[in-house]
């Protein structure tokens, strides 16, 4: 059955959330963030080279983006690569994937995975994915990997489970992105809700089958395609219909509205690389509570802050509590922690009109 086992790696986001260091040019996902000599995307093909083969990877990502594709991914075949013309939500780009691995193989089961995310425990997560694997090579059904919340966070999705269906594996009842910090502590309190950890698989006839009966008609205009095309051919008819396609996540136009929806409890430890809120809840904290991104500083009086300077810099922190301070290229940021996605959405927009593209 392993040779039936595929995985699709998204990115081809613009990561707006983490600016100034995510920026549209350079998204956080072709960063080094860490410091750990890997980006976000090669620790997430890393990750999966090591559970399924080269030539069974697959990448969703923008053309504007293809040049850090070629660059940080050199071994990967021209015809595994999917770049977008125009940026979409999640939906038609795991179409045109499913569209694509379709060619090579009709009985694939497949992984879907954002390229930014903290995976803690590598083994784990192999057990993990390999028992969903085998679940959905067996069974019609889209199967979420939910992670058991260690806080009530606002910034992530909730995945709420019902009746266990075999050992880990739950039916879903709902799901909620980002609710409002009251609600994230009621979810928590409650024990029904895991964290969605934006992870999905599902054996290939039952995904494109969803597509086609539960997304606009352009979607299923891929089925047009003739499977006798040559990548170009089917690159040039994608590109063409691209900017029909609606913008739509896979969660909200296909997961939320699917009968046959499952979540997995997993144990692997995850932290969505999303926020800085939520990279400093993940990440290991000094004696006063702080967190220095590959950084060098010195906190004084100064607690809760997350902080990630230029390389070559010190910072001195001292009388501040729960702040963002952030400088990358042309821009610092210092704003407070709590509620800061909202904040930041709103200054990426204010610069831009402000001061133009070349600061966002």
């Amino acid at each position: 059955m392993a040779e039936n086992n595929y995985c699709v790696i998204l990115a081809g986001g613009k990561g707006k959330r983490l600016w100034p260091c995510s920026r549209e040019n350079k998204p956080k996902q072709f960063i080094d963030f860490f410091g750990t000599g890997h980006t976000l995307l090669q620790q997430t093909f890393n990750r999966m080279l090591k559970i399924v083969p080269i030539d069974h990877i697959f990448i969703s990502t923008n053309q504007a983006y293809l040049d850090f594709i070629h660059e940080q991914l050199p071994d990967i075949p021209e015809d595994q690569i999917l770049a977008e013309p125009i940026h979409r939500n999640t939906a038609p780009s795991v179409a045109w994937a499913a569209h694509r691995i379709m060619r090579y193989c009709p009985k694939a089961n497949i992984l879907v995975t954002p390229s930014d995310q903290i995976i803690l425990s590598e083994e784990t997560f192999q057990k993990d994915i390999l028992e969903g694997f085998s679940f959905v090579a067996q069974r019609d059904g889209f199967l979420t990997l939910g992670i058991k919340p260690t806080r009530p966070e606002p910034g992530y999705g909730y995945i709420q489970f019902g009746d266990e269906v075999e050992n880990d594996v739950y039916t879903v009842k709902s799901f909620t992105e980002k609710p409002e910090r009251e609600f994230a502590k009621m979810f928590v309190d409650s024990g029904e809700f895991y964290w969605n950890t934006g992870m999905f698989m599902a054996n290939i006839a039952f995904m494109n089958d969803c597509f086609n009966r539960l997304l606009p008609f352009v979607l299923g205009n891929q089925d047009d395609m003739n499977p006798q095309w040559t990548i170009e051919e089917e690159n040039q008819y994608v590109n063409q219909n691209f900017p029909l396609y609606p913008n739509l996540s896979v969660d909200y136009g296909v997961l939320e509205r699917s009968e046959n929806v499952f979540v997995m409890k997993c144990s692997f430890g995850w932290a969505d690389v999303g926020t800085w809120h939520s990279i400093y809840e993940a990440m290991q904290k000094s004696e006063s509570d702080n967190v220095a991104i590959h950084s060098e500083v010195i906190f004084d009086n100064s607690h809760g802050n997350v902080v990630k300077l230029p390389k070559g810099k010190v910072g001195i922190i001292n009388g501040l509590d729960g702040f963002i301070i952030v400088e990358h290229d042309n821009v610092m940021l210092i704003c407070k922690k709590e509620d800061s996605s909202a904040l930041i959405r709103k200054y990426v927009n204010e610069i831009q009109i402000k001061k133009g593209n070349e600061y966002v």
